[in-house]
């Protein structure tokens, strides 16, 4: 591989999020509103699409790709898609973030064709909880998707737990003796506020990264590890067990000095920065240009002369981006 992608500040990017869909079975409440209006189907990427975006982004240096929604299982034919992607030569990790509900029934045939790590949503540890949280979501149907994942052998499995006070922020301890016992790792995340949410008080239901490391220093060791997944999370291992325990810090500790990675929506328009909304809309780059991905690669390089240093994300404020992260990605 000859060019490798990077922004102004001389940070190489070499991560791309892509979303497939902003459709979802579940209505996780700091994701979207409880009635949302997704986007009509013709302004979606096609699968088609979304395999040249992958493709041309890896020309240009990207070695891993995510797979995002909404709930990307939901997408018809997106197997193919993974098919189709993980044949990349230079791409060295494709993976998925899902919400769980489709892996019982399709956790192998997602290894089959390439995907290599899960990430998996998972807030509560309570049934009746767990259904308030995402609005409709089934708590024992999730916990057997994630049995069928760890059975059909991925190369690591992980957990993201978005923690909220007074919503879930008692079930940290919980949470990870949950990933012990199952051995995979789980990541803690602040709440990014993206999207207009009327459910709860982003300010007032923050909870940090500092306070879940203080809740769980009674009950495990963590040793810091220098041990990285090429995304935002800071990793501690705890003693005598495979688990490893991630901390995704946007408040608390801002990454953005080493951030290594885009989003593309799934309307095809490339994301800079999570909390800007800056953009660049790659699926016009496409569509007027059938046949030829160099127009694409080009859009692509020179839209990261407009990636910022940072984003700006204040709780208090009412949030500057009014797009959900269902549309955006997770």
């Amino acid at each position: 591989m000859s060019f490798q992608l990077s922004d102004k500040f001389g940070r190489k990017i070499n991560y791309l999020r892509m979303s497939v869909t902003d459709r979802c079975d579940f209505r996780c409440v700091y994701c979207m509103s409880e009635q949302m209006t997704f986007l009509p189907r013709a302004q979606l990427l096609t699968l088609e699409e979304l395999e040249i975006l992958g493709s041309a982004f890896v020309e240009l240096g990207v070695s891993k790709i995510r797979i995002t929604g909404g709930e990307p299982l939901i997408r018809k034919g997106i197997l193919q898609l993974f098919q189709n992607l993980s044949q990349l030569s230079d791409l060295k990790e494709l993976v998925l973030t899902t919400n769980g509900s489709q892996l019982e029934k399709m956790a192998k045939s997602l290894r089959e064709a390439g995907v290599k790590r899960l990430n998996i949503s998972f807030d509560s540890l309570k049934a009746k909880r767990f259904q308030e949280i995402t609005r409709n979501g089934k708590l024992e149907k999730v916990v057997r998707g994630i049995d069928a994942a760890i059975q059909t052998g991925f190369e690591r499995i992980k957990i993201n737990a978005v923690i909220l006070k007074n919503r879930n922020h008692d079930e940290v301890v919980d949470l990870v003796q949950f990933a012990v016992d199952k051995g995979i790792d789980i990541s803690f995340i602040e709440e990014m506020p993206v999207g207009v949410v009327n459910s709860h008080d982003r300010e007032e239901g923050f909870y940090s990264s500092e306070q879940i490391r203080r809740d769980l220093s009674r009950f495990f060791t963590l040793l810091p590890t220098t041990e990285t997944t090429n995304g935002p999370a800071k990793y501690y291992q705890i003693p005598n067990t495979t688990t490893r325990v991630g901390f995704i810090s946007p408040h608390s500790h801002n990454f953005c000095d080493s951030c290594n990675r885009v989003r593309v929506t799934t309307e095809g328009r490339l994301i800079l920065c999570l909390g800007q909304e800056n953009s660049v809309d790659l699926r016009r780059v496409i569509r007027a240009n059938p046949g030829s991905t160099e127009p694409l690669k080009q859009a692509i390089i020179e839209a990261m002369a407009y990636k910022p240093k940072g984003h700006n994300f204040d709780l208090a404020a009412q949030p500057n981006i009014l797009r959900y992260m269902n549309v955006t990605g997770g």
